[in-house]
This record gives structure tokens, sequence and C-alpha cells, in this order.
């Protein structure tokens, strides 16, 4: 049997740059073990799996250990092989995924992806998250992951997480997150549990760093920059309930899963 597959470089203007996924064209669904076993064999933070449905794809996302509710960076690197190699001619494209319906739009050279937001609330700090990351965060707030926040963006850069400690954390992942020098806010993202010690560019993560940095600066239209080594780009909307990630994507390898 054979497979197609794409290597793509979300929240990324150039190869090399913002979070590479694996996007896996199926007619049909296979058995999950060989989805997980292909995410494996991929190593990438996330393999993006579609199938065609009666209102346009199916969606799913696994991590190298498992698979996951909600992913941005797969998301848009799977609308992009569908706009820009597939010949997608919509103007959107509507994935019905484990998070519900999610709809990416073009908007020029940009994708534009509408996900749920998820408001984190403030929390108290557990010694082992500050001791995972070596420093005592201004306040930690909650959601599908920890929130950490801190006062400026060196901060943020010079941290070195104990990744073993972090495993240790009952929630998914840590997003560490301060005021950017030359954009809003800026971001880094933790899951060891998950097998990705740092995830280079985190769509997901910002649909909780959206609302509070726009409750926070009293703005619903945010720029953002997530400072892994890799690195990425990415503006924020918050419009109500949800969240509006809007970045490009490179295509930088195509390929064919035999086996």
């Amino acid at each position: 049997m054979k497979i197609k597959q794409y290597q793509v470089d979300a929240f990324a203007t150039r190869a090399f740059e913002g979070n590479p996924a694996a996007v896996c064209q199926l007619e049909s669904w296979l058995d999950d073990g060989l989805l997980q076993a292909i995410a494996e064999e991929n190593n990438l933070s996330e393999t993006a799996f579609f199938v065609p449905s009666e209102i346009g794809f199916d969606l799913r996302w696994f991590t190298p250990v498992k698979e996951v509710d909600l992913c941005g960076h797969a998301t848009l690197a799977t609308a992009h092989v569908l706009f820009d190699i597939l010949g997608y001619a919509g103007p959107s494209i509507t994935f019905e995924t484990r998070s519900g319906e999610l709809i990416v739009e073009r908007k020029g050279e940009w994708l534009e992806m509408d996900f749920p937001a998820c408001p984190p609330t403030p929390c108290e700090p557990s010694e082992i998250l500050s001791k995972g990351l070596g420093q005592q965060p201004l306040e930690v707030l909650v959601a599908d992951d920890y929130l950490a926040v801190f006062d400026s963006e060196a901060t943020v850069r010079a941290i070195t997480p104990d990744q073993a400690l972090l495993a240790q954390l009952d929630l998914r992942g840590v997003i560490i997150t301060a005021p950017g020098t030359d954009v809003d806010f800026v971001s880094r993202f933790f899951a060891p549990k998950f097998g990705i010690h740092e995830d280079p560019v985190t769509g997901s993560a910002h649909c909780a760093l959206a609302p509070y940095w726009a409750g926070r600066l009293g703005k619903r239209l945010l720029s953002a920059r997530q400072v892994s080594k890799r690195g990425g780009s990415l503006t924020c909307e918050l419009k109500g309930d949800r969240v509006l990630l809007s970045g490009s994507a490179v295509t930088v390898m195509e390929a064919e899963i035999t086996f």
C-alpha cells in the first residue's frame, strides 16, 4: 500500500522555519495503530491525516506517541496542501475534527483558521511547575495547558526547562509567555508528556494566549511570535468565543509511504 505524504513548514515564510508537520492524504480511514505508527516514524510534533467528508474533510492529528484533540500548525499545513498542491478551488475549507468544525479561509498570501477560544483562568502555581521552569512566574493560569506569565521576552527566551519535571504535570503541556519587544506577545510551548520537548510554533496554544493577551492589552487583534529555536509568527484575533489564527506555510518535501 502507498500513501502520499507532504511535509510542510507552517507559520513560516520560507523553508526551515516555523513548525514542520507531515500531511497524509487518505481515501478512507486506516487502522488507528497504523496511523500512530506513521506518526512515530515521522517523529515530527504532528502528523495530520485527512479524508474527504460530506461537508469538506475529516481531519485527525497524531504526535509520535498519541492522538490529540486540536492542532493548529498541522491544520494550517493540511489547508496549504489542499489549496496550493491539490488545487482545492473553494474560498474556504471545513474540517470535521475532535474539536468540532474548523474552517480555514484563504486571505491573500495567508491562511486564516477559525478555532475555539480557550480562555485560561488563574490557578495556584505548583512547585513542580516552578522547579521545572527554573523560574517563578509572575502568574499562572490554566486551560488545556498551564500558562506561565513572565516579565520579559528575554526571560522567556532564556528558560531551559527540566523536561522530566514538566512531564509529571497533569495537563498536556506548559505555555510560557511575556510581552514582546516588537510584537504584542511572545511564547514557547513544552509538552514532554506527548513526546514534544519543545514545539516550534503551537497554534492551539494561542487559543488560550489570545484571550489572555486581549484582556490584558485591551485589544482584539494581536501580533505574536513563538520564540523557539526555529521560531514562527502569526496573528490572532479574538472574535467572541472564537480565535482567528493567521499564518503562511511552505512545502519542503513530497514523499510516498510504502508498506
